[in-house]
């Protein structure tokens, strides 16, 4: 039976995805641009180019294609006057994914990506139809694969699985070619795969690499961004989970200057959540990845400058200069300055003590379960460990795609750690069997995952089950090496103490709620100690909190105001 080809999200949203503005608009988005012309074949960008921000056509028609890094070239679409060229990378400026030449002599205006947030949040109803279309377009290039990078290796392999999910998580469009299956791969495959070679990745501009890393990817891809910030931010806030890009939504549209750095990707641990459905507003549910995706493109039209990936490996709490300025150290060697620091960090997925299990992560043993996850243990049995909301909705997503899902926890059942929703969801879902009272004993296999072995904590009874697919929700430890040498106040699991719970020996007054023993450094989300630990809980900290970086920032002035007044100078003078 013929497989039924999906339609495409031009087919069912295409006039989503490419309006045409009337007068009216084309006035209103004129008003933050400039005039320009373009001559009949003349290239308005090419793909890699850095971004443009938003080009209008007042005449003329411009074709917008997209060319993947073996050189083929796939039409998108062709616009016309009140058409526009523009997704959500032009928001921050990052690297065009696309092609577009002049058909014919062109009048546009073109908005630049400051510009653009500013017309984004001036013109409300505007800006609206203006930013749905730029997640269309960007969601399209996904769908389509053909811009960006090309993986070329089996699909399984865990280096492209690891490569696939981090492009994925970031938004970024790629594709993925198996050797034996397409002509242009298997003759790279032919000259540069060797034995042991495992992937190729072809760049954009037509770099080869060969088993590549994430941040190398990153780095041909153009998505590492390497611009020196000298600025002073307002708030630097490190972490891009839900707390972190609520922080920024808020602190950004309340008008703080906010730099967001990130070491992967945007979303944290509930980007790889299937469905999020008690969460207030989406009644049907909602992916963490889309959740996240629209919080990020949230974030940026406000004017929040965005750093991921950038990893963050320690942060000075001694103040520093006249601004009394923390400063946070990138990998790189990069600095950056800020006035207040929001740690949202979270927590790293926890690794029950087994021999083997570093030898198998990548390779069988998974700590999120995405729609990559579910096609390649499609029709197979799968084992899921932990009793948390995360592991219940991984659980209930599998069971999509896979034949059976076995459910191990160590405790009596699912009713002192998992919403309501999810344990009626899991008991209704014939596919899934749930098995309390057990822990994991052994893993086996060769190069992947072949067998895992449990036992029965109350008899010590043993079961060994041959599979391939082991995903493990245990909980997770505090993320917070970068704070290792600040002194923050840390409760005995490692997590950030806040408010009145300090004991803080180095402030002079009692805490905001969300505010550290360290007076202008606050925690939100999962690193904190006494957070519930959900995404609404995160989103609410990352609301809250920008109230006390507030109230922190007037206390600051107010001193320095003091400290540099003409009375305070004279009494320093004599």
């Amino acid at each position: 039976m013929a497989q039924v080809q999906q339609p495409s999200i031009a087919d069912t949203r295409g006039a989503q995805m490419f309006p045409t503005l009337g007068v009216a608009d084309i006035a209103r988005v004129a008003r933050f641009g400039r005039f320009r012309r373009y001559s009949q074949g003349e290239w308005v960008v090419r793909a890699g180019d850095a971004g443009m921000g938003m080009t209008l056509i007042l005449s003329g028609e411009i074709t917008v294609s997209q060319r993947d890094s073996l050189g083929h070239v796939t039409p998108i679409h062709r616009h016309g006057p009140g058409g526009f060229l523009g997704e959500v990378g032009q928001l921050s400026g990052r690297p065009s994914f696309i092609d577009a030449i002049a058909e014919t002599e062109v009048e546009a205006v073109e908005v630049s990506p400051p510009q653009l947030r500013a017309l984004l949040i001036a013109e409300a109803d505007l800006g609206e139809r203006l930013t749905r279309a730029f997640i269309l377009r960007r969601v399209g290039l996904i769908e389509a694969g053909a811009s960006g990078a090309t993986l070329i290796g089996r699909a399984k392999a865990a280096p492209v699985m690891r490569l696939r999910s981090f492009l994925g998580r970031n938004g970024y469009p790629h594709q993925q070619l198996e050797p034996d299956q397409n002509d242009d791969a298997k003759a790279l495959a032919d000259q540069y795969m060797t034995e042991g070679v495992q992937m190729l990745v072809i760049c954009p501009g037509g770099d080869v690499l060969i088993d590549p890393t994430d941040e190398e990817v990153a780095r041909c891809m153009g998505i590492v961004d390497m611009r020196e910030r000298p600025e002073l931010y307002d708030v630097a806030i490190v972490g891009a989970g839900p707390a972190g890009l609520s922080a920024a939504v808020y602190a950004a549209s309340e008008g703080l200057s906010v730099l967001v750095m990130d070491c992967r990707s945007f979303g944290g641990q509930a980007g790889a959540s299937s469905r999020i459905e008690n969460y207030l507003g989406f009644p049907t549910g909602i992916s963490g990845q889309a959740l996240a995706g629209r919080a990020f493109v949230q974030a940026q039209k406000f004017g929040a400058d965005m750093l991921i990936p950038a990893k963050v490996t320690e942060m000075s709490c001694e103040r520093h200069g006249e601004d009394d300025e923390l400063r946070l150290a990138l990998e790189d060697g990069r600095t950056v300055r800020a006035r207040t620091a929001v740690i949202a960090t979270g927590a790293r997925y926890r690794r029950p003590d087994l021999d083997a299990l570093a030898r198998f992560e990548g390779r069988g043993v998974w700590y999120w379960a995405s729609p990559i996850e579910a096609r390649i243990c499609s029709r197979q049995t799968v084992v899921i460990v932990g009793g948390g909301n995360s592991a219940g909705q991984a659980a209930v997503f599998l069971a999509n795609h896979a034949a059976k899902v076995i459910m191990l926890v160590r405790g009596p059942g699912l009713a002192a750690t998992m919403s309501r929703y999810l344990i009626d969801r899991i008991q209704g879902t014939a596919n899934i069997e749930l098995l309390a009272h057990q822990e994991l004993c052994e893993l086996e296999g060769g190069d992947a995952l072949e067998a895992v072995c449990w036992r029965d904590r109350r008899n010590g009874q043993q079961r060994r089950l041959a599979l391939q697919h082991l995903f493990m929700f245990i909980g997770a430890e505090p993320e917070t090496g970068l704070i290792s040498q600040c002194g923050l106040e840390l409760d005995q699991a490692g997590f950030i103490i806040t408010g009145r719970a300090c004991a803080c020996p180095l402030s002079q007054y009692k805490p905001e709620l969300l505010e550290s023993s360290i007076p202008g450094v606050f925690a939100v989300g999962d690193v904190r100690s006494g957070s519930v630990k959900r995404v609404g809980g995160a989103i609410g900290e990352g609301a809250q909190v920008v109230a006390s970086i507030h109230q922190y920032l007037a206390r600051q002035d107010a001193e320095r105001a003091e400290r540099t007044s003409p009375a305070a100078v004279a009494r320093a003078t004599v």
